[in-house]
């Protein structure tokens, strides 16, 4: 039966919105933006109280994204970019840490 825990689908549906983040540009992180925190925050209320550390994880890490996105000015400098890019490739890694964590309980 399908006895998997809802945050088994917030999980799916949050890996979709980070796909090609780390290689989208800006713009590609700006529009996806919205979509991740609003994935995000799905998936942190369904599945916090079995993984905390990884779901604070993930919290932590869209909320440097939102902040550094956030400050870029209209034309952001290649260092400027590099932090963005670099808190959109820690996005994915907590999304990631926090799947393998939850593999057992998903697959």
């Amino acid at each position: 039966g399908s006895s998997k825990p809802a945050y088994c689908t917030d999980r799916t549906n949050l890996q979709n919105s980070v796909k090609g983040l780390t290689s989208s540009g800006i713009s590609g992180i700006r529009s996806q933006l919205t979509q991740i925190q609003s994935d995000a925050t799905t998936l942190v209320n369904s599945a916090k109280s079995d993984f905390p550390s990884e779901t604070g994880a993930i919290t932590s890490s869209v909320n440097a994204l939102k902040s550094s996105v956030a400050a870029l000015p209209s034309s952001p400098s290649a260092a400027q970019i590099a932090i963005v890019t670099k808190d959109a490739a820690s996005v994915v890694s907590s999304v990631k840490s926090f799947v393998d964590a939850s593999n057992s309980k998903c697959s």
